[in-house]
């Protein structure tokens, strides 16, 4: 590693250091040398020149405000925890397409409407009981017949608002 120190006429020494041993000093490649170059961080003076102290100076304080937006231990086991989640997360909907697709989950609105099809049947089926007696037993006279219908009906009416 070459490292040149000069005298700067305006007071202080200036240490002077070559692109791929400033690399390998900050343990970086050359492509985030030259992003720390353009973003400023990197104090470039000549055609493959930099001034070490102050590089190392400004990198340093770049590595510190870095790791003071990551926080401390119990932000870092607060994100692990937030990625566990998330992880769960995308397994469960992952689980519930291959659910939907293998037609072992099916949308409420499909069940609503089946059972609603279904309720409307049974009732319009009790409702023709009265009619339905009255041909396959002529004995019984019409209150009789109407006794029976208006208790079906008041039983139906019961069940369609028993959870109101």
């Amino acid at each position: 590693m070459k490292i040149l120190e000069e005298l700067n006429l305006g007071g202080g020494q200036v240490l002077r250091i070559g692109g791929a041993d400033l690399c390998e000093l900050l343990d970086i490649s050359p492509a985030a040398l030259t992003d720390l170059k353009k973003r400023g961080i990197a104090v470039h003076l000549a055609h493959d020149c930099y001034d070490m102290r102050a590089t190392v100076r400004a990198y340093t304080a770049h590595l510190r405000s870095t790791a003071a937006r990551w926080g401390g231990e119990e932000q870092t086991e607060s994100l692990t925890a937030a990625r566990a989640r998330l992880a769960r997360e995308k397994a469960d909907e992952a689980e519930r397409r291959n659910a939907v697709a293998r037609a072992e989950l099916v949308a409420a609105s499909d069940v609503l409407r089946g059972w609603t099809e279904i309720l409307r049947q049974v009732r319009s089926r009790i409702l023709a009981v009265p009619s339905r007696i009255r041909s396959t037993l002529p004995h019984l006279d019409a209150t009789e017949i109407e006794a029976l219908d208006r208790e079906l009906r008041t039983a139906l009416e019961d069940l369609a608002h028993a959870h109101d």
